[in-house]
Order: structure tokens, then sequence, then C-alpha cells
């Protein structure tokens, strides 16, 4: 039924349409004017707003990015610390450390010694 008044709409003589805009004019009388003033305002609107919620959410995900690199510099620096700590500490337990086979062969040794006097 719908494409039937689509059609009926297409097919009006010039005189139709103007008979039914005069129909519409005295059905909605001067409030036609001021809704479609109305509709065009909300339209505009909601255009800036959405222009407005793009601009927010590239900039934040601007923000997020940069916090994101540099969250990872840290992080990064940090591991680093913690590896160049741990190499350290490794480095210096080794130092202390004495070999079970090199204090064996001192004790030998200084038994040897004391037993040759």
């Amino acid at each position: 039924m719908a494409k039937n008044n689509n059609n009926d709409k297409e097919q009006l003589s010039p005189d139709s349409t103007q008979k039914l805009e005069a129909i519409k004019n005295l059905i909605f009388g001067e409030n036609i004017a001021e809704y479609n003033h109305e509709f065009d305002h909300l339209k505009k609107d909601l255009a800036k707003k959405r222009e407005e919620l793009h601009k927010f959410i590239e900039e934040t995900r601007t923000e997020l990015m940069q916090s994101i690199d540099s969250l990872s510099t840290d992080v990064n620096i940090r591991i680093t610390e913690l590896e160049n700590s741990m190499q350290d500490k490794t480095d210096q337990l080794g130092e202390d450390k004495v070999d079970r086979k090199v204090l064996g062969k001192l004790l030998v040794t200084m038994g040897e010694k004391i037993m040759s006097k």
C-alpha cells in the first residue's frame, strides 16, 4: 500500500502537488516552518556534537598512546636496571664464593707444608 502512495505522489500533476502543499499548510499551518527550523537546528547541533565527540576521541587516543609509550619506556628502563643489578650481584657472589676444589687443593698444600717442616 505504501508503494502505491509513493507511485501516486510521483504521478501527481503540478496542480495536485500544489493542492497537497496547501492542505499540508492548512493542517500544520505556521507550525511547519517552526518544525522545519527546529529540525534544522537539531541537525546542526547533532553534527556539532558528533564533531566534538570525534575530536575528543582523537585527543583521548593521542593521550593514551603517549601514556603507553611513556610507560613502556619506564618499564624498559627498570628492567634494564634490574638486569644490571642482578648481574652485579651475580658477579659479586662469584667473587665471594670459594671454589671447593681450589679450597681442597689449598688445604692439601698447607697440610703438605706443615708435614714437611
